[in-house]
């Protein structure tokens, strides 16, 4: 399958170079940018960021628990952003774990925060890298993670095959991503969505399995998170008309306010989706 390339891995660089301070100030002021799972009923106004970075853990804590990482493990984290997992996952499993990101401003940010845990000094390290040309050698890691983004990268189908050849034989890859569930989308979707975010894509929930397995990979679970991606957009909606950042970002925040909404919309039509897969390498 050949996928969409309507954007550049360098648009990509400097779109998320450029907006560090609005996910800070919108999503998490640690770095952390990653939708989330969540357990339970609303629980209001007062609670939403709260309840929110709750989601992004309970996420982490699944990916954990599905592809059983343990203290043994060795984690790459597939465009890692501002560090925040590799730091959880190393310091919730006692994993050694590496992390590689496009935009050299959110690898600077992950070096940064080594400062603050010292207690991980020789277990956790950071390096600026495409996800289309991994500077390992192959079989290096026990699992691959990433997180909200390979739908960025315009060779998604190199993106598995890198996975695949940094695993070792046996090693897991655990991971999410946006689909397309139809190619017919609305000029919103367009708009909001998918210009928005600099991406495209050709995979929907099944045919991302069906480039798993040429990549030869076996998937042994998928599930489809796209109930949890709108309600994850709902919140960040919320959290974006209240956000205060650095003087002359309000309409930005204004902007997103509606076009959060506007990506729900997008899920609720069937014209964006949100799917996790767990794959291993066969021995």
């Amino acid at each position: 399958m050949v996928t969409g390339h309507r954007f550049s891995e360098q648009e990509t660089e400097e779109y998320y170079d450029a907006e560090d301070v609005i996910y800070r100030s919108i999503w998490d002021a640690d770095g952390s940018v990653h939708w989330g799972v969540f357990d339970g009923e609303a629980k209001g106004q007062d609670h939403i960021r709260e309840e929110f970075l709750s989601a992004g853990i309970r996420l982490n804590e699944l990916m954990v628990e599905y592809s059983g990482i343990k203290a043994t493990s060795h984690v790459l984290d597939v465009g890692c952003g501002n560090g925040t997992n590799v730091i959880w996952v190393s310091r919730n499993t006692g994993a050694r774990a590496t992390g590689i990101d496009l935009s050299g401003v959110r690898i600077a940010n992950a070096v940064a925060s080594m400062e603050n845990a010292p207690d991980l000094t020789g277990k956790i390290a950071f390096e600026k890298a495409s996800a289309t040309d991994l500077p390992f050698a192959e079989g290096t890691f026990t699992h691959v993670w990433s997180q909200a983004t390979i739908y960025h990268v315009p060779d998604k189908v190199k993106v598995l095959e890198e996975a695949y050849r940094v695993l070792e034989p046996g090693g897991q890859f655990i991971f999410d991503d946006l689909t397309k569930p139809t190619p017919n989308i609305s000029e919103s979707a367009r708009k909001f969505v998918y210009d928005r975010l600099l991406f495209d894509t050709d995979f929907s929930f099944y045919s991302y399995m069906d480039s798993l397995v040429e990549a030869g990979f076996q998937v042994l679970q998928a599930r489809d998170l796209s109930e949890h991606l709108a309600r994850s957009y709902t919140y960040l909606s919320k959290l974006a008309s209240i956000a205060e950042g650095p003087e002359g970002y309000q309409d930005r925040f204004d902007y997103l306010t509606d076009a959060y909404m506007k990506t729900v919309d997008a899920i609720n039509n069937g014209e964006l989706g949100w799917a996790q897969y767990l794959c291993v390498k066969p021995a």
